[in-house]
């Protein structure tokens, strides 16, 4: 059964509302915390290895117990699974630093 432009609107409408529920709950969430961050300057370890081209998720967080990627530059929102934010820039490793793709 093939759906409407009206169903589909709908379903598109619901979905939106979805985004938007957990955008203010993440916000909700981070001003409870004290803590305003613009997300937008964070992405998850896998967008990160996505977005710079690392090889694996491992090498990332390697880079995070060793330092590379400093203290500062990662963010773990516990009341979201422990979800685990790194800065979207670029860090030096040895000789090499991550190089984006597209800005």
């Amino acid at each position: 059964m093939e759906k409407t432009n009206e169903t589909k609107r709908a379903e598109v409408l619901a979905l939106k509302e979805q985004a938007d529920a957990a955008i203010r709950e993440g916000r909700d969430y981070l001003i409870k915390q004290g803590r305003v961050v613009d997300l937008s300057k964070w992405v998850t370890i896998k967008k990160y290895r996505e977005t710079f081209d690392i090889k694996n998720t491992e090498t990332v967080m390697n880079w995070i117990s060793r330092g590379i990627v400093p203290a500062d530059d990662t963010l773990v929102m516990e009341d979201f699974n422990n979800l685990r934010m790194i800065r979207a820039k670029e860090y030096q490793v040895g000789t090499a630093k991550t190089v984006a793709l597209s800005d």
